[in-house]
C-alpha cells in the first residue's frame, strides 16, 4: 500500500542511484542566462524543452508568457487543478542564471557542465536556482507515482526567467494574472540555509535600496603639482562623507536607517540561540556591525550597509592630477521593519548635518523590497512540522533571508503567506566562479518535499 514513507523512500532512492544528479546535470547544460544576450535562445529553450515537457507529464497546464518588459525573460505559469474546492499552493523558482564567468573557474571546473567533487555538484545554477527548483519538482513526481496520481490538493508553479536582472517585469504579470494565480500559501526554495547542516524555514527577505554618492568639483582635472594642496579634492570630501555613514567598526550612523522600533521581540525571540558559522569564502567578524548583537540579529533582523563600488580618476592609469570628480554606489539591505520610503530623506539630513552639503544623492532605487509573513502564521508550523517529519531533526525558523527575492509581489497582489524552504548554504558561490550545490542538503531537501506534497492531501492542512 503506498504511504508517506514509500514517496519519500522511492524519491531518496532516485536520487541515490543517480537520477536526480543526471537531471540536473541535464538542466545545468543549458545556458539560460539572461545577463548576456547571446544567450536570450537559450533561456527559452529551458522552457520550452527542459520544464514544459516534465511538467506536463505530471498533469500540469503549462504556458510561456513572454515578459510585460522588453528585453526580459518569458516566465511560465503551470497548473494542476484537481478540485476547486482544495487547498491550492503556488511554488517559484528561476531558471535564469548569472553570467557563467567561464574564465574564472577553477581547472577543471566549467560552468555549464556539471562536475561533482567530493561532496558538490559544480556548475551554473546549481545552487541558484536550478537544483532548488528542480528539487520540487522531482519529489513531487515520486509523491504523484505514491498516490495513484492524485495528489489531494492544487498547485500551481511560476518559473521565471529574469530573476538574477531583478526580477523585472515579474510583477506587471503577477498583478494582470491575480485571478489565474490565486493560491492559499507560497511555498518555495531559494537562498542559503543558515548553515549547511540546518534545515531552514523563512518566511520573508531583506530588501534592497541603493543610490550613487557623487562630488563633482570641477569640468575637468587639474596639475597635481601647480593645484595640488590648495583645492578640494573631491576623493577625500567623498571618503570622509562615506566615513560619516558607517563607522570604523561597520556600526551604521544614519539611525533612522534601521528598524523603526529596534529589533522586534519576535524576530529576537526566532534568532535566539542561532549561532552563524563562517564558511570557506569568508569568516564573520563579531566586532563587525551593530554592537551587542549576535550576527544572526545582524543578517536576519537588521539593517546593513557597504559601498558597492567607488571610483575617481583613472585607477587602471593614474594621471598627476587632483580629479574632478568622485563616486561610490552604496547599498543597504533591510527589512520590513525600516522606513524604506524614509531612505533618501534621511541620507539627506545626515550628510548635511555632518557638512557634505556638497555631496550628491543620485540615482535612489529599491532594488527588490522586503518582506516577511508573520512567524506566528499556521502555515509556518505546519511546514515545520511536516519537515521534521520527514528529517528526524529540528528545523531552524528565521524571520527572513539575508537577501532578496520578490515575495512582495506575491505578498502584495496575491495576498498569500510566505513559506520559503533553502536548500543550499551560504558558501556555494552563486554568483560567482565555481558555484556549487551541496550533495547532503539536496537529498534532505528532497525528503522534506516529498513529505511536504504528501501532507498537503492528508487532513490537518492550515
Amino acid at each position: 500500500m503506498s504511504s508517506r514513507d514509500h514517496a519519500i523512500s522511492s524519491a531518496l532512492a532516485f536520487f541515490d542511484a543517480g537520477g536526480f544528479r543526471d537531471r540536473l546535470a541535464a538542466l545545468v547544460a543549458i545556458p539560460s542566462t539572461m545577463q548576456d544576450p547571446a544567450y536570450e535562445k537559450d533561456v527559452w529553450r529551458y522552457l520550452k524543452e527542459a520544464i514544459e515537457p516534465w511538467v506536463t507529464r505530471m498533469g500540469f497546464k503549462a504556458t510561456i508568457h513572454p515578459n510585460p518588459r522588453e528585453g526580459f525573460g518569458p516566465i511560465m505559469v503551470a497548473e494542476r487543478i484537481e478540485d476547486p474546492s482544495y487547498r491550492t499552493v503556488l511554488t517559484y523558482g528561476h531558471g535564469d542564471t548569472v553570467r557563467g564567468l567561464d574564465d574564472q573557474w577553477d581547472e577543471g571546473l566549467k560552468p555549464w557542465e556539471m562536475q561533482e567533487v567530493g561532496d558538490r555538484w559544480y556548475g551554473r545554477g546549481t545552487a541558484d536556482n536550478k537544483g532548488q527548483h528542480a528539487t520540487h519538482l522531482t519529489a513531487l513526481e515520486h509523491v504523484l507515482a505514491a498516490r495513484d496520481g492524485k495528489l489531494g490538493f492544487n498547485l500551481k508553479l511560476v518559473l521565471e526567467m529574469s530573476e538574477e536582472r531583478g526580477s523585472t517585469g515579474l510583477k506587471e504579470f503577477v498583478a494582470s494574472h491575480a485571478k489565474e494565480l490565486a493560491a492559499d500559501v507560497l511555498i518555495a526554495s531559494d537562498g542559503p540555509r543558515v548553515a549547511a547542516p540546518i534545515p531552514t524555514v523563512t518566511t520573508g527577505t531583506r530588501g534592497s535600496w541603493g543610490c550613487d554618492l557623487s562630488v563633482r568639483l570641477r569640468p575637468g582635472g587639474v596639475h597635481s603639482g601647480n593645484w595640488g594642496g590648495m583645492i578640494v579634492d573631491p576623493v577625500v570630501v567623498l571618503s570622509h562623507a562615506l566615513a560619516s555613514i558607517c563607522d570604523r567598526h561597520g556600526k551604521i550612523q544614519v539611525r533612522d536607517w534601521l528598524p523603526r522600533n529596534g529589533l522586534p521581540a519576535q524576530v529576537r525571540g526566532a534568532l535566539a540561540g542561532l549561532e552563524l558559522p563562517s564558511e570557506e569564502s569568508a569568516t564573520i567578524d563579531p566586532n563587525w556591525g551593530e554592537p551587542g548583537f549576535t550576527s544572526a540579529e545582524k543578517v536576519f533582523g537588521w539593517t546593513s550597509f557597504i559601498v558597492l563600488a567607488m571610483i575617481a580618476g583613472r585607477p587602471e592609469a593614474p594621471v598627476n592630477a587632483v580629479a574632478p570628480w568622485a563616486s561610490a554606489n552604496i547599498q543597504l539591505r533591510y527589512t520590513v521593519d525600516s522606513d524604506v520610503a524614509g531612505f533618501e530623506a534621511a541620507l539627506r539630513r545626515h550628510l548635511d548635518a555632518a557638512g557634505f552639503p556638497e555631496v550628491q544623492i543620485e540615482n535612489p532605487k529599491i532594488g527588490m523590497p522586503a518582506s516577511r509573513t508573520d512567524l506566528s502564521n499556521p502555515w509556518v508550523g505546519w511546514t515545520v512540522t511536516s519537515m521534521e517529519k520527514s528529517l528526524g531533526k529540528r528545523v531552524q525558523v528565521i524571520p527572513n533571508g539575508g537577501g532578496g527575492l520578490p515575495g512582495d509581489v506575491f505578498v502584495d497582489h496575491l495576498g498569500v503567506p510566505l513559506v520559503w524552504i533553502p536548500l543550499s548554504y551560504n558558501g556555494c558561490k552563486q554568483h560567482g566562479p565555481n558555484e556549487h550545490f551541496l550533495i547532503a542538503p539536496a537529498r534532505e531537501g528532497l525528503a522534506a518535499y516529498a513529505g511536504l506534497w504528501w501532507d498537503l492531501g492528508e487532513p490537518g492542512v492550515p
